[in-house]
């Protein structure tokens, strides 16, 4: 009888560090916005709440080898994080980078409706189209420098291609997944 709680009791784990998983990913990009002044607040509150299911995880009875392993490579990602950002939110408070500012009643940039971009890519676009695409995946393969580097390298290449000067970046859902589309503007 036992048996046929045991696979029950290993399968609430497994989704308990799932969950634990898709929170430092959560944590990473809230992070990244809150850098970049998409929030006003870091994400303290999901930082302790990753801590605290980390701990009760940990003092589980009966965890397996991979159970352990998993966790440790959890625990390993979540303190690298946690280390980078204390280190930025130092930096950021003792003044050596610069803030972002978000003016009170700027547009929010809607990647689904489609954001213009002109001569420069604005952060708080970059910033839109970055947490348009990172929402709803369990893996981000790119972080916000390395997508804005793109996106960077994509202007250029459509302004060379077609000599627009403004292109129309959005994201469409396609078969269950969210694509990038790039669209140049013509000139007026």
């Amino acid at each position: 009888m036992e048996e046929d709680v045991a696979p029950g009791r290993e399968a609430v784990k497994r989704d308990a560090i799932d969950q634990v998983a898709e929170d430092i990913r959560q944590l990473r990009v809230d992070f990244e916005r809150f850098f970049n002044g998409a929030l006003v607040v870091p994400p303290f509150e999901l930082s302790e709440r990753i801590k605290t299911a980390l701990r009760n995880l940990r003092n589980r009875p009966g965890n397996t080898f991979a159970d352990q392993y998993r966790l440790t490579q959890l625990e390993a990602r979540f303190n690298t994080y946690t280390e980078l950002f204390n280190r930025r939110t130092r930096d950021r408070e003792e003044g050596r980078t610069r803030v972002p500012s978000v003016a009170p009643g700027a547009p929010r940039h809607d990647p689904h409706t489609g954001i213009v971009v002109g001569q420069d890519l604005r952060p708080d676009a970059v910033e839109a189209l970055y947490a348009g695409l990172a929402r709803g995946q369990k893996q981000v393969a790119f972080d916000l420098e390395s997508f804005r580097t793109y996106l960077s390298r994509q202007l250029s290449s459509i302004r060379t291609k077609t000599g627009a000067q403004e292109v129309r970046f959005r994201l469409v859902d396609e078969g269950g997944q969210t694509k990038l589309k790039a669209m140049p503007l013509k000139e007026a």
